[in-house]
């Protein structure tokens, strides 16, 4: 049956048309004859060859062209639908009244036709061609599961993975439907919150209450459940992965119906559950006046254009009516990537943005200010930043120096090029840090603050006797981690999943904040638009989630059991190793407690310190020399003085400079 199968799909497209054309016309002169049997009857034979061998000469002439019309001859039979149907309903239905009209038309004693036999004829027609093609998609698909579970006594036995689906609704069809085609899976039920179709039969499949989930495991063998829950909101998904979790099942998900009709994935794309949807948080549709305030008609720069925030906001900006984008990175492939995947994108939309890849870095000055001064820039969105907190605490030379004087170069470098807005991509880790990574993200917040309040300061590292008019208005937006962001712990536990175990905690107790990389780009945008200068904006985060919680419902939810002391037979351990460098057990957002409400429900306005621009001119030169002579005591000394609240763990060490001692040691 496989090889006959494969040998009529591998038959060029004329071959296929010419078989079915061939097939149809047998099925006409069979239609035919039998409407004259059902007719005249059995009891007395009758040769219709004789007496109306014209009719059928004439039939197959009437119908195919028809149906030609009709399209039936272009369909895929594999992919034959409701469309198909209701196309072979009418050309069939047609071809039988012109052919009525040839029958009245031609009246010849003795061979005069019966009246009723064109009506016998096209039901026949109807149930043959189309009861036909509805056999052959079945075994084209080779899906005779479904109708073998109708028939009693039979149990059919399937060697692939047994599905439920969790939502009857239309993803949840076209999702049984892909899988019958590819035959990768096998779908045995669907699980629906609706009371009006439970226990109904949809597509074959009969629903379940979500109560009855281990009924139907009992009765199916499922060993897998997919989400076919697109419009969802987040606290709803949340729900009813709680509930799968108690259960041996591995939960994946489709992806929603903007994702499908952008073209970006197709319904059989299955995917891992996203861990959003383990947060509950459901987005806050952006303001739309505040999206577009420093965007619409200007011109806009983003630093670090190919990371994990910085393309994101690219994404958001070209859709608000950017004149151009300057996609500024230091990154070659990075710039790349995004580049062409803007690119693409306004070709598929038709955008009227230009998009200008610009490869820099944040630490040259002069290119950033040959580049807001050429393309007269209105918007910087400040993203470029060594984020890596164990990363920076050992590299602390360049840390300081990209993270510090990189913003700023960038911000003094906006001042003199008469930028209107800048806004800067803080982190949750520069409140009270106890690593690098953190007090120097809190310094470029400094560096802001004490230039939005000079309206003619003398620039650092500039000329003393020149003061630079200042006309950027700064904002600083400051949040927690973001999921799927370089470094981020979620791909890393998907991974240990997929290879067995043991997935890694750094400490049990350690908890973050989370947000979803859009939402956090979409919330800097308008935060960015609010702010008079000198704001420090926090993004409303929700609750910490508790990391060794999060990686037991992974686990959980990929069907496996977490092994410890209590159920030491389970499928994947969890291993605490310890914190790494510089890395705190929780985070905070705010320094102080003078926080204000703003317009926005998920945006709060922080009042903090921050020293005047001369006192930090001054701390910002120590630190230069300080580094520039590998002076790393000096360094700590100065973060220490300068950040509130900085309190490192341990000494401060740059891996560059740490051989010497290593060497002193084994001499």
């Amino acid at each position: 049956m496989d090889r006959l199968r494969n040998w009529l799909l591998g038959l060029s497209r004329r071959n296929k048309r010419l078989l079915q054309v061939m097939t149809d016309m047998l099925l006409v002169w069979l239609a035919l004859w039998l409407a004259f049997v059902i007719r005249l009857g059995v009891d007395k034979p009758v040769n219709p060859f004789a007496a109306h061998a014209w009719l059928f000469i004439i039939a197959p002439i009437v119908a195919i062209p028809i149906f030609f019309k009709f399209g039936m001859y272009r369909a895929v039979m594999r992919y034959f639908g409701k469309d198909a149907f209701i196309s072979i309903f009418k050309a069939v239905t047609l071809s039988a009244l012109v052919l009525a009209l040839v029958v009245y038309w031609y009246r010849e004693p003795p061979a005069t036709v019966p009246r009723s036999l064109v009506f016998i004829y096209c039901w026949l027609s109807l149930i043959m061609i189309g009861g036909l093609r509805l056999a052959m998609r079945q075994y084209f698909i080779g899906d005779w599961y479904v109708a073998s579970q109708q028939v009693p006594f039979i149990n059919r036995v399937s060697h692939l993975p047994k599905v439920a689906i969790y939502g009857a609704g239309a993803a949840g069809s076209q999702l049984v439907a892909a899988l019958r085609i590819d035959r990768v899976m096998l779908p045995v039920a669907f699980i629906d919150d609706d009371a009006g179709i439970v226990n109904r039969v949809i597509a074959g499949l009969r629903v379940f209450k979500p109560k009855h989930i281990q009924t139907m495991i009992d009765q199916t063998g499922a060993q897998e459940i997919l989400l076919a829950i697109p419009s969802a909101s987040r606290a709803r998904r949340r729900e009813i992965l709680e509930l799968l979790e108690c259960f041996p099942l591995h939960v994946r998900s489709v992806p929603g119906f903007m994702d499908l009709a952008s073209g970006r994935v197709k319904v059989e794309d299955i995917q891992e559950v996203d861990v959003a949807d383990l947060l509950g948080r459901d987005a806050v549709p952006p303001q739309k006046a505040l999206f577009e305030r420093c965007i619409l008609g200007q011109v806009v720069m983003v630093t670090g254009a190919g990371g994990s925030i910085g393309s994101e906001l690219c994404r958001q900006i070209i859709a608000s009516g950017p004149t151009t984008l300057l996609l500024f990175e230091h990154g070659e492939f990075n710039l790349y990537c995004i580049h062409a995947e803007l690119e693409q994108r306004i070709r598929n939309e038709s955008l009227p943005v230009r998009l200008m890849p610009t490869l820099g870095s944040i630490r040259n000055p002069g290119r950033l200010l040959d580049l807001m001064r050429s393309w007269k820039v209105n918007t910087v969105y400040h993203a470029a930043a060594y984020k890596h907190v164990p990363l920076v605490e050992h590299n602390i030379a360049e840390g300081v120096m990209n993270n510090v004087f990189g913003s700023l170069h960038t911000a003094q470098a906006a001042v003199k090029a008469g930028v209107e807005h800048f806004v800067l991509i803080s982190t949750d880790k520069a409140v009270r840090p106890t690593n690098v990574m953190g007090s120097t993200k809190r310094l470029a917040e400094m560096a802001l603050q004490a230039l939005s309040q000079e309206s003619a300061p003398a620039l650092f590292r500039g000329d003393e006797t020149v003061n630079q008019v200042n006309n950027t208005r700064f904002t600083m937006v400051r949040f927690g981690n973001v999921l799927g962001s370089s470094g981020s712990v979620i791909p890393c536990f998907h991974d240990q999943i997929k290879r067995g175990g043991p997935v890694t905690v750094t400490h049990p107790n350690i908890t973050r904040y989370f947000m979803t990389i859009p939402e956090a780009a979409q919330l800097v945008i308008q935060a960015g638009a609010m702010g008079q200068g000198g704001d420090v904006f926090v993004l409303d985060m929700g609750r910490p989630v508790k990391i060794a919680e999060l990686a037991e419902k992974m686990i959980h939810l990929s069907g496996c059991t977490v092994r410890s002391e209590k159920d030491p037979h389970g499928d994947i351990a969890i291993e605490f190793t310890g914190l790494r460098p510089g890395e705190k057990l929780y985070e905070e957002l705010l320094i102080g407690n003078n926080v204000s409400p703003t317009g926005h429900p998920m945006i709060m306005r922080a009042t903090e310190e921050y020293l005047p621009w001369e006192t930090f001119k001054v701390v910002m030169a120590q630190l230069f020399n300080a580094v520039e002579s590998n002076d790393y005591e000096r360094v700590r000394q100065l973060l220490r003085e300068t950040v509130s609240g900085y309190t490192p763990e341990g000494e401060v060490v740059d891996w560059i400079h740490q051989r010497r001692p290593i060497e002193s040691e084994l001499a």
